[in-house]
């Protein structure tokens, strides 16, 4: 279901609920593009499902196969003080340029956006095939706010490629016509001779960033200005707990919805929360967690007090804070594990036995390849494999740790293979307790470039 920025309604969340409650077996799932999936649902009642979500503004278009898929932004766009400025208006107008326009359709490979103006990196931006970042340009002597522009950045299809910045800085107005144009470039041109080199990132390597950008001035009829300063700092956050917004007396509250799996029944619950407690409108993450907007700070012991938040919590432990899953292959045919269970119970155990673990830590799971828990852009990342042990096919892992988003992103570099499922308590344990896991991979980076050397230097019997 596309929900631009992750901004719903309450209308729109009670439908879903009700839908996944009556149609779905009560079981949905909070993506990290901050839609939902339903889960269940038989083909016969599909029709009158799509109708029912159009009736409060919803839809399924191009939300999957080789489209434009949902755009992402910081799901607190408009509320919190750390915002250059608000971008989800830009997010909705770039959706409505392309959802139901068959210009936009029959991509080479689908296409993930973000656009957003927070500053502190919450929508893994260097990851996106198009990314838009908050920036500033000093123009005629005055700050001038708007967005740097980003392409190529992926996970699946070989790995994490971090965006390559094209050195555009673009005006919020004109930023939906810049990224319309990006994505037919990536129609006209992209490769589709083999789906695992079909991704925007291929192009902007094949063309280099000179050709790519003129191409897109050449398309848009002028020239670009040169980047501006990237405006984020180095914090990241997740928006989740109780944070004042830009507006006095106002509070928004995020809450935990552990790997992002939910109850119809708890949509509905959650809507009628929005109504009582806030202004009827609901924000989804890209961590797979909720947000409850314009809370009245005299309205807010009571709601932390609601029996729904005793099941999503406000304050959350730190690893279960972390903690993102893609679908597993319960749902997926691509995954090769289930990963939500083994997600939930690695961060229950963890935030028992690490009670001393103060700094934020994230560990991302995803169930195959194709990268969509976002495992290579987190601290402690898992991709699921199926391994032989002993004779017997059993869940295995492997490990990668310090990856990062943002304006100092590095893929995670993986340490380990084929890591028994049944062996990740003791092994993510030891490294919550290691210290800087980022450090870590930059050592580890560079023992790699001396052993590569070292081969190198060697031959046949020698390097082997």
């Amino acid at each position: 279901v596309r929900i631009p920025n992750g901004i719903a309604t309450s209308a729109q969340i009670c439908e879903i609920g009700a839908i996944a409650r009556e149609h779905g077996r009560d079981t949905l799932d909070i993506t990290t593009r901050q839609q939902v999936q339903l889960r269940w649902i038989r083909i016969e009642d599909i029709p009158s499902i799509i109708e029912r979500l159009r009736g409060v503004g919803l839809v399924t278009l191009q939300t999957g196969m080789d489209n434009i898929r949902n755009v992402v932004g910081c799901p607190v766009a408009g509320l919190t003080p750390n915002e250059l400025f608000d971008a989800s208006p830009v997010s909705r107008e770039f959706t409505d340029l392309f959802v139901g326009n068959r210009e936009f359709t029959n991509l080479p490979r689908k296409l993930n956006v973000t656009i957003t103006g927070c500053l502190d990196n919450c929508t893994h931006t260097e990851t996106q095939d198009i990314a838009l970042v908050p920036a500033r340009r000093r123009v005629d002597g005055l700050d001038v706010a708007g967005f740097n522009v980003a392409v190529g950045g992926k996970m699946g299809s070989g790995g994490y490629r971090v965006a390559t910045p094209l050195d555009v800085f673009v005006r919020p107005l004109e930023a939906a016509g810049v990224a319309a144009t990006i994505a037919l470039i990536f129609r006209d041109h992209g490769s589709r001779e083999a789906r695992n080199h079909a991704r925007l990132a291929f192009l902007v390597e094949e063309w280099g960033t000179p050709r790519f950008r003129a191409e897109l001035e050449r398309r848009l009829g002028r020239c670009l200005e040169p980047a501006g300063e990237d405006a984020r700092g180095e914090q990241q956050t997740d928006h989740l707990g109780v944070w004042r917004q830009q507006s006095p007396s106002l509070n928004y509250v995020g809450l935990l919805v552990p790997v992002g799996r939910a109850k119809g029944s708890q949509f509905e619950r959650l809507a009628a929360l929005s109504e009582e407690f806030g202004s009827g409108e609901i924000r989804l993450t890209v961590s797979q967690n909720v947000i409850l907007p314009n809370v009245h700070d005299r309205m807010l012991p009571t709601l932390l007090e609601q029996s729904l938040l005793r099941e999503w919590k406000a304050d959350p432990g730190e690893v279960a804070r972390g903690t993102v899953s893609c679908t597993g292959k319960d749902f997926c045919s691509l995954a090769l594990i289930e990963t939500k269970d083994y997600a939930l119970d690695l961060a229950q155990a963890l935030d028992r036995k690490v009670r001393d673990h103060k700094r934020h830590v994230s560990i991302h799971w995803s169930g195959c390849s194709a990268g969509c828990g976002n495992h290579q852009a987190s601290d402690i990342g898992f991709q699921g494999r199926r391994t032989r042990v002993d004779g017997e096919i059993i869940d295995t892992v492997d490990v990668f740790i310090g990856g990062s988003a943002g304006p100092n992103a590095a893929p995670g570099v993986c340490v380990m293979e084929n890591v028994p499922c049944s062996e990740l308590p003791q092994l993510a344990e030891f490294l919550l307790r290691y210290g800087d896991l980022r450090q870590l991979r930059d050592q580890l980076h560079t023992a790699e470039g001396v052993r590569q050397a070292a081969v190198a230097g060697t031959t046949g019997r020698e390097a082997q």
